[in-house]
């Protein structure tokens, strides 16, 4: 059963970052990698958070990483930049349902202006869902680019062809 999850959550984040990648006019070679990132990236979170009980935000810097290196091994195969392969492997990853609670939290706070024991549980909601949404996206942004600068000539030259050295001279 637990591999029967680890799939279903692998192949739903493989359909959303296909979604994600159309959004933004890939070529056509890059689809099956955005799936393949964005599965892996999304089944590695979802295995973090349900079987190892990471927190969310780690669970998607780890995901993350894994997508930043899986792009820039797949991006040179495909002669295809990192930026076009991950964002859109990244993108189902967004904690929306905390973004969600933001709002939520926001117009409940102003709907209870006098109720302050209704506007101190908002107000402590509001502040929790940013925190989590917030460190959530930048543990993605920083887990997608620690590659760049791991690999930083890997991943500039990863859509140049290697130059002849007869043509060098």
């Amino acid at each position: 059963m637990i591999i029967l999850d680890i799939l279903t959550d692998a192949i739903f984040g493989a359909i959303a970052a296909i979604g994600f990648g159309a959004i933004s006019d890939p070529p056509l070679r890059a689809f099956p990698s955005i799936a393949i990132l964005g599965g892996i990236g999304h089944a590695i979170r979802f295995c973090l958070m349900h079987y190892l009980g990471a927190d969310i935000a780690t669970a998607s810097l780890c995901a993350s990483f894994s997508i930043g290196m899986g792009s820039l091994f797949l991006g040179k195969r495909i002669y295809c930049p990192m930026t076009v392969l991950y964002i859109p492997a990244l993108l189902p990853m967004i904690p929306g349902m905390f973004a969600y609670k933001i709002v939520f939290s926001l117009i409940m706070f102003m709907q209870n202006m006098k109720v302050p024991e209704l506007q101190e549980k908002y107000l402590i909601d509001l502040f929790t869902n940013s925190i989590v949404t917030c460190s959530v996206i930048f543990m993605l942004a920083i887990g997608a680019t620690i590659p760049l600068f791991l690999f930083v000539n890997k991943a500039f030259s990863m859509t140049r062809h290697k130059k002849d050295s007869i043509s060098q001279g």
